[in-house]
């Protein structure tokens, strides 16, 4: 099974980037039916994503269930090989190396899970836990290795004296805390942050997010922030990605894509955040999509998101392919002939 190799524009990426996608495909085969003269086919979990991160950015990526926003992170992670496509971590092509190779680099790049109640092991101490993590870096022990994880305990608002607890005598938000911990012990450059607060409680989210910025900004952190809540990603985003159908659909800085969406299905998720104050929650526009999103089987030829539009257009124009712009300096979108024959009342929408 081969991807084909995409020649649409991209963002272009600089050599201070830390993170550089290119092209990324994650397909995933059904099987062949015996006997059958059909071709093989496959699920198209990403499908081209291209992407590059600065040192030091909190990149947002945002979008419906099952668009591929895990799987590109897992991707990203290497806990999947991806099917095509180049990625290059401080301008190291990480799908070119073995598996040995990758042990020696991944306290570079590390993860955290949605569910804190699933990532940590129940039979683990926290101190065993952090203690794991820190001598892949650090082979102290002793003193010195107490010392540390006592240190991390209290980087992520926990004290050092419950280190000898186990899993299940915490609650969510602290779980949580234990998992970034573990994920801070190697000391990395980047942190993958797979909706770390979608199993937590309102009250708890915020405390869990202003972790993350004060982390990000004492320890020199790169972030991708992965998460379907768009105002959790407004609060803690530099820049936005908006994924959908295993595609890029749309990037740019965060107060811009929240401001001035230029996608359509953009602006039909930025119309579904709830605005805190009634009156204008009563006076505002929302965009109600129809149908489902297409199958990643067998997704649509030209426009993924035409079948769910808004957007008046023809079938013509729906079938034929769109290409990744800067429509405005750092805003890129996908753009097809339906959405640049009604981008004025696509720019109203995002003014409105």
């Amino acid at each position: 099974m081969t991807a084909p190799t995409d020649t649409s524009p991209s963002p272009a990426s600089n050599p201070e980037d830390l993170l550089v996608l290119k092209d990324v495909r994650m397909w995933f085969p059904l099987g062949k039916k015996l006997f059958s003269r059909e071709p093989e086919k496959v699920v198209k979990a990403v499908d081209g994503v291209s992407l590059s991160i600065r040192p030091g950015e909190i990149l947002g990526l945002v979008g419906e269930s099952g668009c591929g926003k895990t799987t590109l992170s897992r991707a990203i992670m290497q806990l999947i090989r991806p099917t095509s496509g180049s990625i290059l971590l401080n301008g190291q092509e990480l799908t070119a190396l073995s598996d040995a190779e990758l042990r020696t680099i991944r306290p570079n790049f590390q993860m955290i899970f949605q569910d804190p109640y699933a990532s940590l092991n129940p039979r683990l101490t926290v101190f065993d836990t952090l203690a794991e993590a820190v001598r892949v870096r650090h082979p102290v022990k002793g003193d010195d290795l107490l010392n540390r994880v006592a240190a991390l305990m209290q980087k992520v608002g926990l004290q050092p004296d419950q280190m000898n607890k186990y899993p299940h005598e915490f609650s969510g938000g602290q779980r949580q805390r234990i998992a970034i911990a573990r994920a801070l012990a190697p000391e990395p450059s980047l942190i993958l942050a797979d909706e770390p607060v979608s199993a937590l409680d309102v009250s708890i989210q915020s405390q869990i997010l202003n972790l993350l910025l004060d982390l990000v900004r004492d320890m020199s952190l790169t972030m991708i922030f992965i998460s379907h809540d768009l105002s959790v990603v407004k609060f803690i985003a530099d820049r936005i990605a908006v994924m959908y159908l295993g595609k890029i659909v749309e990037l740019g800085e965060a107060v811009e894509i929240m401001e001035r969406p230029l996608h359509a299905y953009t602006q039909a998720l930025i119309s579904a955040v709830p605005h805190p104050d009634p009156e204008l929650e009563r006076n505002r526009r929302r965009i109600v999509l129809q149908g489902d999103p297409p199958s990643p089987i067998n997704p649509p030829e030209g426009c993924a998101f035409a079948a769910r539009s808004w957007l008046p257009h023809t079938d013509e124009q729906a079938r034929q392919p769109g290409a990744f712009r800067e429509v405005e300096p750092g805003h890129f979108v996908e753009v097809h002939p339906a959405t640049v024959e009604n981008y004025h009342e696509l720019l109203a929408r995002g003014n409105a």
